[in-house]
């Protein structure tokens, strides 16, 4: 169990012994904990009334270019219950279970080749080897190609799923030949 707390001046407190904060703080908690299903996942409620604990879900701020920095705890209304500055200011095992739990809501496949494209001109067809597998992807404008400060590369298909590029250096020449035509 994890207990969570929001001090006067709203900072994020983690309690390691959660059983020894004594309810008169009127501070926040968080569980984690298991349904009926065994899946697991964070609750956060107030100190004073452990049964009004809300399932909450850690959503990342900037999700690509800075993914460890302000990561909120949503609640299932979509009211933010709690804010985390830096996923590295927590204690291992409370970093580990936020981890866990960005990782099952993250999905940016990264390309790791380009097989091929169907033509040059817009929408066009690719055909991309991924680390999650082959993927088929409708790329229907130019703004599909965006450049991440850090240096990567995203592609977002007709779908809104972004396609992760690393480092283009990377790439077999091949794919690289593909990619500098579109950029």
């Amino acid at each position: 169990m994890i207990r969570l707390s929001i001090d006067a001046m709203g900072h994020l407190r983690w309690h390691p012994n959660p059983g020894r904060v004594d309810s008169a703080d009127n501070l926040d908690r968080a569980d984690r904990t298991e349904d009926e299903a065994g899946a697991a996942g964070l609750r956060v409620g107030a100190a004073d009334d452990p049964a009004s604990g809300v399932p909450v879900v850690p959503v990342r701020a900037f999700p690509l270019s800075a993914p460890d920095d302000g990561i909120s705890l949503v609640g299932p209304d979509g009211r933010e219950r709690a804010w985390i500055d830096r996923l590295e200011h927590l204690p291992v095992p409370q970093r580990d279970w936020v981890a866990a739990e960005l990782a099952a809501r993250d999905f940016a496949p990264v390309i790791r080749r380009i097989r091929s494209v169907s033509g040059f001109a817009m929408p066009s067809i690719w055909d991309v080897e991924t680390d999650r597998g082959d993927h088929r992807l409708v790329i229907k404008a130019e703004e599909a190609f965006r450049r991440l400060p850090s240096g990567e590369l995203l592609i977002s298909d007709s779908h809104g799923i972004g396609y992760r590029v690393p480092d283009m250096a990377a790439l077999d020449p091949q794919s690289r030949r593909w990619l500098d035509r579109f950029l």
